[in-house]
């Protein structure tokens, strides 16, 4: 409560009033009451004349101030000079029983500013550790209670940390952002949450100390791989567009540059991985500070053609553009020379010039190297295409060179492709033009197929009756290699044998015929002759009996012999029919 202080006069005038009162007390006592104004305090002890003057008791005023106020009739002490600003309504703070202090106070009766009392003269001001304001007490204060207070910010002349520094008022939370003591910066005195903006400038912390997806806005799920220093590429001054500094990136270049978030690789960009930094710089993209072949995915002649890098010079050797056959990406020079990507002949580098190519023993042939020898390994050669030979077999089947006939080959000229191919060296393709031995020297049942068990009992003199260019049928019979008897083979099965028409005789056929000339006879061995002298001495096989041959038989035998046909020994048995005169 406000103490209010009452003018010394006013209290020595009560006192008076009180002294006489009581040293002349009414003769009568009157009960005021019936005037419907009880008196109570120190109007019990007032003279009656103080209020009533000149005795006029109708009208008499029954509020304070129509007595306590200057130029009334009752002349009762008024208001002080010093008193607050107030109304006339005295009843309200003040009692008749003891005008001071005051009872109560009633700040609805207050008419003045609450500082023109509460100025720590008059009633308690605002302390030493009050905040700095010069706004009114009321704008904060109400007359009801003092505190809380209802605070209005509105004329505050220092800045908040001045009060909310966690003594006076509220401070920064433990939760709050790092930022300086600058409250009025972010926030607002009408509602001090949500921050109505902030003050980049007064945070102290990190960006992500604030912007971390709780306290504030942090890095979207499609942000960039980085670090947490937001302030590598953005500012507080606006957000977007970033000025992009590439120091706090976290991933890789094409977690941003995939063409969605940032500019990607472009169309004509050579074929490679996405790990961009292994070639360009974020300082300066292009041109690009190296070349990592590691993360190149295309072939060596997707970029070194000539246009997008170097390609092959005019004199590299005639191949194809698989560059990584011979070439590494560590040091293109020397190669480590591989044949699979070559497209040209062996001979177009193998030449003597570019590459060694072939010495001066080497065999006789054409240029197509690679037909003999591989590329994986020169010597020994593969295989020997012997349609790129141009010298003759024996140049080098010749028993240094190469294989050459062995011992026991048959006799033959050295012109091996008479009878063998350079498909197939076996079975040979035989060819009996080379050959300088006998047929039986290879035709003797080892080598080659002899003479078979049905063959004729023969010499070994094969060529005497055969032909190399067809064995079958013999082209001749040499019967002076023949060594068996005529009818060995004159057997009507194996040569043609004695006609039906033959006189009977023996299987000797060479005692009458010769192998010059079988026909006619050369002479007739009648040892061999089986029949009778008339089964061929008939007139018509042979010479029979002249016309003036004596009457006979036909047994010639009986007369004649064949060692001598005359003179004849006569058997006269034999004379039939005839007489002996005839």
């Amino acid at each position: 409560m406000v103490v209010f202080r009452l003018v010394p006069a006013l209290l020595a005038a009560l006192v008076l009033v009180s002294a006489a009162s009581a040293a002349t007390p009414t003769s009568q006592r009157f009960d005021h009451l019936t005037t419907g104004f009880e008196l109570d305090g120190q109007h019990r002890d007032v003279l009656c004349e103080s209020c009533h003057v000149d005795a006029v008791f109708r009208g008499t005023p029954r509020d304070c101030a129509s007595c306590h106020a200057k130029g009334t009739r009752s002349n009762a002490l008024p208001k002080s000079s010093d008193h607050i600003l107030s109304t006339e309504h005295c009843s309200a703070c003040h009692s008749t029983t003891s005008f001071s202090p005051a009872t109560r106070f009633d700040h609805a009766q207050a008419l003045g500013g609450c500082a023109s009392c509460h100025n720590n003269v008059q009633a308690p001001g605002k302390s030493a550790s009050h905040l700095q304001t010069s706004a009114g007490c009321e704008s904060c204060h109400k007359t009801s209670a003092w505190r809380p207070a209802a605070f209005d910010h509105g004329n505050i002349t220092s800045n908040c940390s001045g009060c909310h520094n966690g003594t006076r008022a509220t401070g920064k939370n433990p939760a709050h952002i790092a930022s300086s003591n600058t409250c009025e910066s972010c926030h607002r005195s009408s509602a001090w949450r949500p921050a109505t903006r902030v003050d980049h400038s007064h945070v102290t912390g990190t960006c992500a100390s604030c912007h971390d997806g709780r306290v504030a806005v942090g890095r979207s799920a499609n942000h960039i791989p980085s670090d947490a220093n937001c302030a590598s590429c953005h500012t507080t001054v606006a957000w977007r567009p970033a000025n992009f500094s590439h120091n706090g990136i976290a991933g890789s270049c094409s977690t941003c540059h995939n063409g969605v978030k940032a500019a990607g690789k472009h169309a004509t960009h050579i074929a490679s991985t996405t790990t961009c930094e292994s070639c360009h710089s974020v300082v300066a993209w292009k041109p690009s500070t190296r070349v990592d072949h590691t993360q190149v995915t295309g072939a060596c002649a997707s970029c070194h053609n000539g246009t997008t890098a170097a390609g092959k010079h005019p004199t590299h050797i005639t191949s194809d553009n698989s560059c990584d056959n011979c070439h590494s990406t560590t040091a293109w020079k020397p190669a480590n020379f591989k044949h699979d990507g070559i497209t040209g002949s062996c001979s177009s580098c193998h030449n003597g010039v570019q590459a060694g190519g072939k010495n001066n023993t080497h065999i006789a042939s054409s240029a197509s190297c690679e037909s003999c020898h591989s590329v994986a390994t020169w010597k020994p050669a593969t295989r020997v295409d012997h349609t790129q030979v141009t010298g003759t077999c024996y140049a080098c089947h010749n028993g240094t060179i190469a294989a050459g006939k062995h011992p026991t080959h048959i006799a033959s000229s050295t012109a091996c492709d008479t009878c063998h191919t350079t498909t197939a060296w076996k079975p040979a393709n035989f060819k009996h033009d080379g050959i300088t031995g006998s047929c039986s020297s290879c035709h003797n049942g080892v080598q080659a197929t002899g003479k078979n068990l049905t063959h004729i009992a023969s010499s070994s003199a094969c060529e005497s009756c055969h032909s190399v260019a067809t064995w079958k049928p013999a082209t001749r019979v040499d019967h002076t290699q023949v060594t068996g008897a005529c009818a060995t083979c004159h057997n009507g099965t194996t040569a043609t044998g004695k006609n039906p028409s033959h006189i009977a005789s023996t299987s000797a056929c060479q005692a009458c015929h010769t192998t010059v000339t079988w026909s006619p006879v050369t002479r007739v061995d009648h040892t061999q002759v089986t029949g009778t002298c008339f089964s061929c001495h008939n007139g018509t096989t042979a010479t029979g009996k002249g016309n003036n041959h004596l009457p006979t038989g036909n047994t010639c035998e009986s007369c004649h012999t064949t060692t001598a046909w005359t003179p004849a020994r006569f058997d006269h048995a034999g004379v039939s029919p005839g007489t002996c005169s005839s």
